[in-house]
């Protein structure tokens, strides 16, 4: 079985079938480990939504099992749902009500006794601190995500979930995010996110989930998984344009940039041999002379279109 001191959320075998019949989630297993920060990454309706939702008690599973930090989510609700911060996707909040009151009263909600000085800090750290006493209907939109996320650490859980976190949310308040999640990951939450923003998990994650039609279909460290699905390229700029790869080159795959001033070779970075430089002997014998030579690696976000369109 799994160690409960690794993981801190258990998920094994859970599956989600609505009323009418759509399956948003098969089979899904999948371990959290304590003090991480965990992306889970897929395209609209993959069911990340649900997945959260799920652990979080808000949405019922049709089968499997999820534990918390050893505790069963249905039979210990109420413990399970207090260690737990949730900052969802849509914007509800209470129109007429300030900031501090409603964050205060989130608090009081997960039966926590009264921390001025906790709301402060939370306040504080995103920014809000100078909104405390506005009204929710009057703050911008970036200003009302801020509060969902004051909310969600007013009874100072230790698993957060960021649902899309970025989405529609300008610059400067995702930098201000990030330093407010990387702080929570220093003192030790754990810190579960979903996203679009490919570059939001390259940036931030120690592990990556992928999920596709309610399955998961890759659960790998960030590192790992950069260098494993890491293709790089390399470009030539050519002294003289081409019309065509000449034939003697057929055997290296070389695409010829549009203007025929590049030629660009794509190799994988785990082979045993590039084949770097028998190409390049290869050109010299060719009589191809280049001017300059760069490489490029494929980002996350190259990896994660391939690995989703291999599974349509």
């Amino acid at each position: 079985m799994h160690s409960p001191m690794q993981s801190i959320i258990s998920v094994s075998n859970v599956s989600k079938t609505y009323a009418t019949g759509f399956q948003a989630l098969k089979d899904v297993n999948l371990d959290i480990r304590r003090g991480e920060i965990f992306a889970l990454l897929g395209p609209n309706g993959a069911g990340k939504t649900t997945l959260i939702n799920v652990i979080c008690g808000i949405v019922n599973r049709s089968g499997g099992d999820i534990s918390v930090d050893g505790l069963d989510i249905l039979k210990d609700y109420r413990t399970v749902r207090s260690m737990i911060g949730l900052v969802p996707q849509e914007l509800t909040t209470d129109a007429f009500e300030t900031v501090w009151g409603t964050v205060s009263f989130s608090r009081g909600l997960f039966g926590k006794r009264k921390n001025p000085a906790h709301i402060e800090k939370v306040l504080t750290e995103l920014s809000l601190l100078d909104k405390k006493d506005d009204q929710i209907r009057t703050l911008s939109g970036g200003m009302k995500r801020r509060v969902l996320i004051a909310k969600a650490l007013s009874h100072e859980p230790k698993i957060l979930f960021l649902d899309e976190p970025t989405a529609g949310v300008d610059v400067e308040l995702r930098k201000d995010m990030w330093q407010v999640v990387r702080a929570l990951r220093a003192s030790g939450v754990t810190i579960i996110l979903t996203t679009h923003y490919i570059e939001e998990a390259e940036n931030m994650a120690d592990r990556i989930g992928v999920i596709n039609h309610g399955e998961i279909i890759l659960v790998e460290d960030k590192a790992e998984l950069m260098r494993k699905l890491g293709k790089k390229q390399l470009t030539l700029e050519l002294q003289k344009k081409l019309d065509a790869v000449p034939e003697g080159l057929a055997a290296y795959d070389l695409t010829l940039a549009p203007g025929g001033g590049e030629l660009t070779y794509t190799y994988d970075t785990q082979g045993e041999r590039t084949g770097i430089t028998a190409l390049l002997s290869d050109l010299n014998k060719a009589g191809l002379r280049f001017r300059d030579l760069h490489t490029t690696q494929s980002s996350l976000e190259d990896i994660f279109v391939g690995l989703v369109s291999k599974r349509q």
